[in-house]
Formats: structure tokens, sequence, C-alpha cells
């Protein structure tokens, strides 16, 4: 459950208090609207830009290519262990714009508040989104509120967009796999999406399963440190390690071969998928990077990644093959081959 809000700490707080929820005046563009940016999101966010609130930020014009994304977050349970929707949602938005190869400058954040939310709620989910944009060291620089009525969403949506920039000679995308590179993973699948089904179901394991939320672009620098020259990187997400790999297939007309049992797992997400019958490989991720390089970079590559907190479990689970294109298989501990398909939906809905 999320911490209250320590009242004594924010800004003028008597107005917010006489509303200890959300209500359709929220939203309205009046009074309260204001006072839900000037005592809420102002404090947390504390950017010189985002406080003018102007219609549009007006920022420095950096070198360099620019990469812009935008994702919307919808997570159900708003909190779970390891995150909350505030983290997803700079983190996620920060790992897009690191997996084309950019420096994330910039954010903003449109939230969508259900009538009827605890500004307890959304206090606590304002103050560990603000905090992840501080340890990803990006900018919040403009926002948007819109109020729905109750009964129409789960408390709270966010959308968030980003900048970043692209330094010359960096050109990675899932077009450009080639047969014989080599495929790095980051670490241990299926944490965020087993943490998020843990708690929406109820269910207890023998260790808490905690989400792997995590920003990358620290990552992917010391990955681009070591050699400009990588084909590919991705996150997997919705979908798991299985959408991720069957993309670049398909992207680059290539085969990838995994080895299943060099794919790194935790002890719990394995048990909690054997009892829910998920396949981990559909599992998703929202910590984690799949690496696509050349084998001559694979050794150095590996090492870096492995040296940096967020790699310590990384491992070459694969590589790029010139059979089958468009297809990912994997070959089995009992040393036979199955298909890794794309999955037909999500196996877990509504966990980013």
């Amino acid at each position: 459950m999320p911490n209250p809000p320590h009242f004594e700490n924010w800004t003028c707080p008597l107005p917010l208090r006489d509303y200890p929820t959300i209500t359709l005046a929220h939203g309205g563009g009046g009074r309260l609207s204001a006072e839900l940016i000037e005592h809420l999101f102002l404090p947390a966010f504390a950017d010189t830009t985002l406080s003018r609130l102007t219609d549009a930020a007006v920022l420095p014009s950096p070198s360099g290519r620019l990469a812009f994304t935008t994702d919307s977050f919808v997570v159900r349970p708003l909190f779970f262990p390891g995150g909350s929707i505030g983290e997803l949602a700079v983190n996620g938005t920060v790992n897009d714009l690191a997996m084309s190869g950019a420096e994330p400058m910039y954010l903003t954040a449109a939230f969508v508040l259900e009538e009827g939310f605890a500004i307890t709620e959304l206090a606590e989910v304002v103050r560990r989104m603000a905090n992840a944009a501080r340890a990803a060291s990006v900018r919040i620089v403009a926002g948007d509120t819109k109020v729905i009525e109750r009964s129409r969403g789960d408390g709270c949506y966010i959308t968030t967009s980003g900048i970043g920039v692209v330094s010359d000679g960096v050109d990675v995308g899932p077009d450009h796999a080639q047969p014989g590179d080599v495929v790095i993973l980051s670490g241990t699948i299926g944490d965020h999406g087993m943490a998020v089904m843990s708690v929406r179901e109820g269910l207890e394991f023998e260790t808490t399963i905690e989400s792997d939320t995590a920003p990358l672009h620290d990552l992917v620098r010391e990955i681009l440190s070591v050699t400009r020259d990588i084909r590919c990187l991705r996150d997997p997400t919705r979908g798991g390690l299985a959408a991720t790999l069957n993309e670049i297939a398909n992207c680059s007309g290539v085969g990838i071969v995994i080895e299943e049992k060099a794919v790194p797992m935790n002890a719990a997400v394995r048990a909690a998928c054997e009892m829910l019958g998920f396949d981990p490989l559909h599992v998703a991720n929202e910590g984690k990077l799949v690496a696509v390089v050349p084998a001559k970079w694979a050794h150095a590559v590996l090492a870096r990644i492995k040296a940096h907190p967020l790699g310590v479990q990384a491992a070459v689970i694969g590589r790029v093959s010139d059979q089958h294109p468009g297809l990912v298989a994997a070959r089995t501990a009992l040393g036979g081959t199955r298909v890794v398909s794309l999955p037909l939906g999500e196996q877990l809905p509504r966990i980013c």
C-alpha cells in the first residue's frame, strides 16, 4: 500500500486537504485543477521549465539526432512489489529511448484520473515518479491532467513522452541483426510479470517476487563505450523475450537459436510459471535488455554488462542464423528443439 503523503511538506496543503479524493472538478481547468498542479505536481517534479506552465516546453536544442517516443501505462494494481505505475511511467519511456541508442533528456506526463481516486494514492504515485526521474537524470518538463467519471477507469492512467539525443555513429535497430551475431540477455526474465500477477491474484510464494523495473540508459551507455558496432538493443516488455526475439528475426530476415538453459531465471519465477502454466519466455520484463552484437565484440560487451549493477546475471543466450529466416527456436534442456512463437495475446494483461 502507498505511504500517506506528508502534507506538512507541501506548499499550502489546505486546499488538497479539503478534497481527499479526485473530483470531476479537478479536471475541469478551474481552481481545483490549478491547486492540484500547484500543490502536488509542481513541488514533486520541481522543474523550472515545468513551473512556467506554458502550453509547450521551450527547451535547449541538443546536438545530434533526436529520438522521440511515447507510451501509456495502465497497470493493475497501481502498486506492486518492487515498483508502481509511477516508476513504470518513467523507466518505460527512458528505456524506449535507450533502446534506440539515445541519451534520455526530457519527459512529459499526462494523467487520466478517476473520480474518487484518493489524493494520498496520487501523491504516492507522483512521489515515486519524481524519484524515478531524478534517479534516471531526466526532467519532466510538461504535462496534463484529465478526470473521468467514477467506475470508468482504475484510479490512474499515465502517458509519458520522451526526447533523447542519439550520438553520431550510433545506429541500432531490429532490422540490423546478421547471421553469426551473438544474442546477450542482461539478466533474469519474468520478474515484472510475475510480481504483478502475485499481487493481483493474491498468490504467495516462498520468496517475494519483485518487479525488475529500472532505467537502462546507463547500461546502454556502458555497452556503447565498448563499441558502437551494436546491431540491436531491445527491452523485452509485453510479450516477453519471445516477442522481442521474434520481432528481431522478422525485421532482419534471419533466424535466431537460443539455448533455453542459458536464459537466466529466478527460481521463484520459474516455480510460479510452472504452477500457473505460463511460458516464462512470454512473461513481461521492465528492467532487462537484449543486445545483438557481432561475435568479435560479444566477450567484451558481456563483461561490461556483467560489471554493471543491472547486468550481474547477464548471459549469452543464443546466436543469429541464416537458417529459417523469421523463426526463433530454442534448444531445450532435454536436447530437443522447439519453436518459440509469438504469443497470440498477453498472458498477463495490464502489466504496464
